[in-house]
C-alpha cells in the first residue's frame, strides 16, 4: 500500500463536482457518505488524521487511501482558509445561491411534491408550473429507472429539454438529501461547476441531511 501524507495547514472541502456527486443519486456508497458527512458541519474541518477518521469511520491508513481516491476523482479539495456554511436560514440564502448558479439565465429549486422553494428570474406562475413539471419528470424517471440504469446503463437521473443542436434549453437535476428529493432547474448552459453548487448542497444537507 502506498504511503500517503497530509499537507499540514489545510481544510477539507468538497469540490462542486463532489457536492453534486454526493446528492446525484439516492444510492449510498462510501464516497457519498463521506462527502455528506463533510457537509453536515457548519465549517470545513481541518485536514487532520483525527478529523479524517471521524469523517470516514476508517483507520488512518484506509482513510488516507480513500481520501486519495476522492482527490483523484476531483471530488474533494484542500482549502487554505476555512469555508463556512452560508449565514441565515435556508429561505434567506437560496435566492442568492440560485442567482449565482443561473448567471445570466434562470434557476429554480423545487421539492418532490412539486412546490418551489426559491427561484431566480422566473415569474411566480411560471415557477409554480415548472415545479409541478419537475415532480412529473421525477416520477417518470422513477417508473423507467430499470430501463435507464439497467438496459441502457445511463447512470444519471437528470433530464433536459434540448434544441436542434442538442443543447439544453432547460434542465432538471434531482438532488437527493436523506429521504427527500429536490430538483434544481436551470435554463441555458448549466453552471454546476460553480462554487454555488457547494453552497446549495451544503445548505440542504444541513437542513435535511439528518
Amino acid at each position: 500500500m502506498p504511503d500517503y501524507e497530509l499537507i499540514p495547514g489545510l481544510y477539507l472541502g468538497p469540490t462542486p463536482a463532489g457536492a453534486y456527486y454526493a446528492v446525484s443519486s439516492p444510492n449510498e456508497d462510501p464516497s457519498r457518505r463521506i462527502l455528506l458527512n463533510l457537509m453536515k458541519a457548519e465549517t470545513s474541518p481541518a485536514l487532520t488524521l483525527d478529523n479524517l477518521g471521524a469523517l470516514t469511520g476508517l483507520a488512518s491508513a484506509q482513510a488516507l487511501e480513500h481520501l486519495y481516491h476522492l482527490q483523484a476523482r476531483h471530488l474533494v479539495q484542500g482549502l487554505h482558509e476555512v469555508s463556512r456554511l452560508p449565514e441565515g436560514n435556508l429561505e434567506r440564502v437560496l435566492p442568492g445561491i440560485l442567482a449565482d448558479l443561473a448567471g445570466r439565465n434562470k434557476a429554480l429549486l423545487a421539492d418532490e411534491q412539486g412546490f418551489y422553494l426559491a427561484s431566480h428570474g422566473f415569474h411566480h406562475e411560471t415557477a409554480e408550473e415548472l415545479a409541478g413539471l419537475s415532480a412529473d419528470v421525477g416520477n417518470l424517471h422513477q417508473r423507467h429507472r430499470g430501463l435507464i440504469a439497467g438496459n441502457l446503463s445511463v447512470q444519471t437521473s437528470a433530464w433536459a429539454l434540448i434544441n436542434a443542436g442538442g443543447n439544453s434549453e432547460i434542465g432538471f437535476w434531482p438532488l437527493y438529501i436523506g429521504q427527500q428529493r429536490f430538483v434544481l432547474i436551470l435554463t441555458g448552459l448549466p453552471r454546476l461547476n460553480h462554487a454555488a453548487t457547494v453552497r446549495l448542497v451544503w445548505a440542504l444537507a444541513r437542513r435535511y441531511g439528518e
